[in-house]
């Protein structure tokens, strides 16, 4: 068994391996070569974060979907370079809304820049990932806008919250879904259907990608509470300054609601105020660590990760499938 890629996926078989790594390879030549422009500082920003690295999480979807037709079909690596670049836009994007001053571990491009440079390069980066999809026909155009729309609506529903009456998580998960989830199926299902798949696996890797997504964030939302910028790549907290309620914080809200423990409503006062300060930030998440919404988070993670394991039951019994159930382990393992 080999670990493959920055993810940490665990492969069982050396020509799957081999698949894969070329494919990863080929789409980080790809994801340069897509952000090289004639302008040196525009080539410097938007190499920013391809540079920093990343999981390539969407790109090895791509890969190992594409194994149930053929991987080495033209319109393979072009479609994961189109995903990888797009999620790469939204990043530059969402650290100006989020005010973050680092990413992968490096500092953001707002930060080094200032907020029109990184919006513009996020720009950039769409205008490179559009000229590509267009060879891979209107099909794809169609799938990409699609998607793209959910993302843009899922950021839009973020920032306005719930309406009156709504339940706050079932209408953070809809943020999930079009944030991340649209992205991952797409990534999913791009794979599949460049690779020749037939309808049916194109169908059950596009639902795999929505659920594997959303755990995927459910995930991250975990690690801005629990981890250390080290194992995250970006500053701890960033969610909580910024005011956004992740299913950890929607889970504390809940129980404070519910039951009214004196701690429990202290530790909500504190994420209402100025967290701007580093001593309250430092508070709020030693509170939210030690708290059992935290743990409840993490087992949505789970469940959101058996749902799309679940989802893959259909699928011929093959080393992919058997990678993109580790794919699920993964994800789970990295919220602990």
């Amino acid at each position: 068994m080999t670990v493959v890629g920055p993810f940490g996926l665990r492969v069982r078989d050396q020509a799957l391996e081999a698949d894969v790594q070329a494919g990863l390879a080929a789409v980080e030549a790809g994801l340069l070569d897509a952000t090289k422009s004639e302008v040196p500082f525009i080539t410097e920003a938007a190499q920013h974060l391809v540079s920093a690295g990343g999981k390539r999480f969407r790109p090895l979807l791509v890969m190992l979907a594409s194994q149930f037709g053929d991987p080495d079909a033209p319109g393979v690596v072009p479609a994961a370079v189109v995903v990888e670049l797009t999620h790469l836009a939204t990043l530059y994007h969402d650290d100006v809304m989020d005010e973050a001053d680092v990413r992968r571990g490096v500092e953001s491009a707002n930060t080094r820049w200032g907020n029109s440079v990184a919006v513009l390069t996020g720009d950039f980066l769409f205008a490179r990932a559009s000229h590509i999809l267009a060879d891979l026909g209107p099909e794809a155009v169609r799938i990409q806008a699609e998607a793209f729309e959910r993302l843009v609506t899922g950021q839009i529903l973020e920032t306005a919250g719930p309406r009156d009456g709504r339940d706050p998580v079932d209408h953070y998960m809809d943020v999930l879904g079009g944030k991340t989830g649209s992205l991952v199926a797409v990534a999913g299902r791009f794979g599949a259907m460049m690779a020749g798949a037939d309808e049916s696996v194109v169908d059950i890797l596009t639902q795999y990608g929505e659920r594997l997504g959303i755990a995927f964030q459910l995930a991250d939302d975990v690690l801005d509470i629990a981890s250390d910028s080290h194992e995250s790549g970006k500053t701890p907290g960033t969610d909580l300054r910024e005011g956004i309620s992740t299913l950890p914080v929607l889970h504390l809200r809940a129980r404070a609601a519910a039951e009214g423990r004196p701690e429990d409503l202290k530790l909500v006062e504190l994420l209402d105020g100025d967290l701007t300060d580093d001593a309250r930030l430092a508070e709020a998440l030693h509170g939210l660590r030690a708290h059992p919404a935290l743990e409840q988070a993490r087992r949505d993670t789970v469940r959101y990760a058996q749902e799309a394991r679940a989802v893959l039951t259909p699928l011929p019994e093959c080393y992919a499938k058997s990678a993109l159930e580790e794919l699920c382990d993964a994800v789970v393992h990295r919220a602990g």
